[in-house]
């Protein structure tokens, strides 16, 4: 029963269809001048017919479809419209698509049928129950070719046409449903790899700041062996942690899109003052911070950590290029590099119209950025 429960708009929607059903039944049903026995026989029974299939009709429109085809039989002598077979031998005029005044309620309910398209078994057998009583209505009148040619098109016109309409904006609504989900589902990647790319290169940069201490823990005079192990052990821990989060995160690198170049609240030169204060020997140069600049320098920095500990490093931030390049290094490094960081910022760069370059350079490493001035036209969108 929970079926045919609706809300107090449906059940007035309902209820106006079915008064204007009535109407149309009504006037095509006997004369009450002619007699209100007949009339009120006829047209009582179909009210009733009309009624049950208004109340079943949201939940189960095929037999909302049977009950007003039996509230309104086929008059195969009024149609939609009428085709003259005179010129055939033995043939006259026929109806095209005959129908009655409550066809109107035939085509909105065989429409709502074609949009529940779990329940296709159940239309098929009420259209071949439908289809069998016009076969047997033709048969009874005569069983003229021009009376088949009616039956047909009212099967198509009537039940047909318009469960397929339905059908096909079910279909369309479940591609929508699923072209939205798939969206939706792509977002979240989208979203989680952007999370995932910023835990990389943060975390990875405190972990290479850590090594940097470490590493000149190690160096520090007046340490017991004990305490130079532990700084030893420190060191590698943090390379490993290092390794290991490149390698959980690498994954998501591969699987997701590239990450949106979202703004950084730290400034350049506040990193930088922070990787000074875990030891490092850093030169900035400063005249502008253009976007990406934050990012460009946190890997330069990280990677010359990691793999050129203790030598010194210079930052150069223009309006349209950003370097860090660092020295020969002075120290063991502290881990091995993935490339995972470098490829992610090469793609930024990409999709920001830049270019980037990254190798030796004397005894040491640089990493170079280039980005278009403001106001410039984007190389890959340009002309």
């Amino acid at each position: 029963m929970n079926h045919l429960r609706r809300s107090g708009r449906q059940v007035g929607y309902d209820v106006l269809l079915w008064a204007a059903l009535s109407v149309l039944a009504a006037a095509s049903g006997p004369d009450p001048l002619d007699g209100l026995g007949p009339f009120a026989a006829v047209t009582g029974t179909r009210l009733v017919v009309l009624a049950a299939a208004v109340a079943v009709g949201r939940a189960w429109p095929v037999a909302a479809v049977v009950l007003v085809t039996l509230a309104s039989p086929w008059d195969l002598e009024m149609g939609f419209a009428t085709l003259d077979l005179g010129w055939l031998p033995g043939m006259g005029s026929t109806k095209v698509i005959p129908m009655t005044l409550l066809s109107l309620g035939l085509f909105w309910y065989a429409y709502l049928a074609g949009r529940q398209v779990e329940r296709v078994r159940w239309a098929v057998a009420a259209f071949a129950g439908i289809a069998a009583g016009g076969c047997v209505l033709v048969l009874a009148e005569g069983g003229r070719a021009e009376q088949w040619i009616a039956m047909v098109t009212g099967l198509l016109g009537t039940y047909a046409v318009p469960y397929l309409i339905g059908g096909l904006r079910s279909r369309l609504r479940t591609q929508r449903a699923r072209a939205q989900a798939a969206a939706e589902s792509q977002a979240r990647m989208r979203e989680r790899t952007r999370i995932a790319h910023d835990m990389h290169d943060s975390l990875g940069h405190d972990l290479a700041l850590i090594a940097v201490r470490a590493a000149g823990l190690e160096l520090s005079p007046g340490l017991t062996p004990a305490q130079v192990k532990a700084a030893g052990e420190l060191r590698v821990a943090a390379a490993d942690a290092t390794e290991r989060l490149r390698q959980i995160i690498g994954l998501l690198r591969e699987q997701g899109a590239s990450a949106p170049l979202d703004p950084v609240g730290e400034s350049v030169a506040e990193l930088v003052e922070r990787a000074r204060a875990s030891g490092m020997e850093i030169t900035l140069r400063l005249t502008a911070e253009p976007p990406l600049a934050h990012r460009v320098v946190q890997e330069g920095l990280t990677n010359a950590a990691k793999h050129a500990p203790g030598a010194p490093v210079t930052v150069t931030v223009e309006e349209s290029r950003v370097s860090v390049a660092n020295g020969a290094p002075r120290g063991r490094a502290t881990a091995i590099g993935g490339g995972t960081g470098l490829t992610a910022l090469r793609e930024r760069v990409r999709l920001a119209g830049g270019t980037l370059t990254a190798g030796p350079r004397g005894g040491g490493y640089e990493l170079t950025v280039e980005l278009p001035r403001e106001g410039e036209a984007h190389p890959r969108t340009a002309g």
